[in-house]
């Protein structure tokens, strides 16, 4: 099996994975590549790959990361500001949002559909390449995940909530 550990500055590589936001998150994965290649990725933990990366494969060659087609929500607006307020919104679930011109998207997410529509957006379910903004800092931090529902965007998924603080006994 090709494996992968690094980045390269190859321009053209040959071999292309296609790679949807959620595995693009992953810094250790089992990739195929468009050939049908098996392909470990194992980068530094923390590292999200962005459509046009190029990874050094084991064998000398190269691999581009392209984002493929996924299920996502595309929201638009009659007005540029009801969809700048839909935005902050959206955003303030620490969600991953792609900004568009006219248009928002995000992953499927029945909870935030409802808030979207009840702001006066217009949802539409499509597949499209998901390319989400990567943070103000320049890098993508997000909490989110899925459960069986359908419903991502959690805060700090996973982590058990805290014991209530004991009451001072004066």
């Amino acid at each position: 099996m090709l494996t992968a550990t690094q980045f390269s500055t190859e321009s053209a590589p040959k071999v292309r994975i296609l790679l949807t936001f959620d595995q693009r998150e992953k810094s250790r994965l089992l990739a195929t590549s468009q050939c049908g290649a098996e392909i470990g990725i194992s980068l530094k933990p923390g590292t999200i790959l962005k459509h046009g990366d190029v990874l050094a494969l084991s064998d000398g060659r190269a691999a581009r990361i392209e984002a493929s087609a996924e299920n996502v929500m595309e929201v638009r607006t009659d007005s540029a500001g009801k969809l700048t307020a839909i935005a902050y919104h959206v955003g303030n679930r620490h969600v991953p949002i792609e900004v568009g011109d006219g248009f928002i998207r995000l992953l499927p997410d029945h909870v935030l559909r409802a808030m979207i529509e009840g702001l006066g957006g217009e949802v539409t379910l499509c597949a499209a390449a998901f390319h989400p903004e990567s943070g103000a800092y320049g890098h993508s931090h997000v909490h989110h995940s899925h459960d069986d529902q359908g419903h991502g965007g959690r805060i700090h998924a996973g982590l058990a909530p805290r014991a209530p603080a004991e009451k001072d006994p004066r």
